[in-house]
């Protein structure tokens, strides 16, 4: 393992157990009900911030930040073969465009926003967990990912099940559209030797050494991890900071 996968995991692994603090921030469910409080709180917030800084940075949050990446990160040693099916993909973005829908109509509602509260729902003002109750919702949440994992292989709920992956997602796309530079990969195609490392390697299954041979790295569903430019023998495959 090269030096910044090392890196990287320790990060992510870390993060993973700032769970009990952060999953306000990172519920679908707490936009919607304090939108009918006219209320935006600290999970709207994260969820627009992962819209813009994707537009320089493209999903290395997930990569290198995301508490349930951490988590995935651990059960791959479990499961570490990935189902490739991108049909399934369709429903993170049906959880998506659930979430977007059902927190307008609860400002509409609630007669529009009354203020700002980036702490709201988070007990003297940072843990979740305070109130008894939630713990039945931080586990089950613990218990669905952990279940699909196991059934899907790796990062399969990063694949198929996370409502923030899309806002990223469009921040690429509208990057790309926009013609900003941005974090990304580049490749090599004249120097690959077609072990297929980098496929085997890539935690969201993709296709890596396809995307080598067409020139083309561009995909929605990679993360920036990393893991094909480290485990690549011939250097193939580099990060760089370019528009289209």
């Amino acid at each position: 393992m090269s030096k910044r996968q090392s890196i990287r995991k320790a990060s992510i692994i870390g993060i993973f157990f700032t769970f009990p603090v952060t999953i306000a921030l990172m519920s679908p469910a707490m936009p919607i009900i304090y939108g009918f409080y006219g209320i935006v709180v600290g999970a709207t917030i994260m969820f627009l911030l992962h819209f813009f800084i994707a537009l320089f940075l493209g999903r290395v949050f997930c990569g290198y930040v995301c508490p349930g990446g951490g988590m995935s990160e651990c059960l791959m040693q479990i499961n570490n073969e990935g189902i490739k099916n991108g049909k399934l993909r369709v429903i993170k973005y049906i959880l998506w465009i659930f979430l977007i829908i059902a927190t307008i109509t609860s400002f509409i509602w609630s007669g529009g926003i009354s203020y700002i509260d980036f702490f709201a729902g988070l007990e003297d003002g940072w843990i979740f967990l305070l109130a008894p109750y939630r713990y039945v919702i931080y586990f089950g949440v613990l218990l669905g990912a952990l279940v699909f994992q196991l059934l899907l292989g790796k990062r399969s709920f990063c694949q198929y099940a996370c409502w923030i992956a899309p806002f990223m997602i469009v921040g690429t796309r509208v990057s790309d559209w926009l013609r900003l530079p941005r974090l990304r990969l580049k490749s090599n195609k004249d120097s690959c030797n077609g072990c297929n490392l980098c496929s085997k390697k890539c935690p969201m299954s993709l296709d890596v050494k396809m995307m080598v041979n067409n020139s083309d790295m561009k995909n929605a569903e990679c993360i920036l991890c990393g893991e094909c430019i480290d485990i690549c023998p011939e250097k193939s495959i580099s990060y760089a900071f370019k528009n289209k």
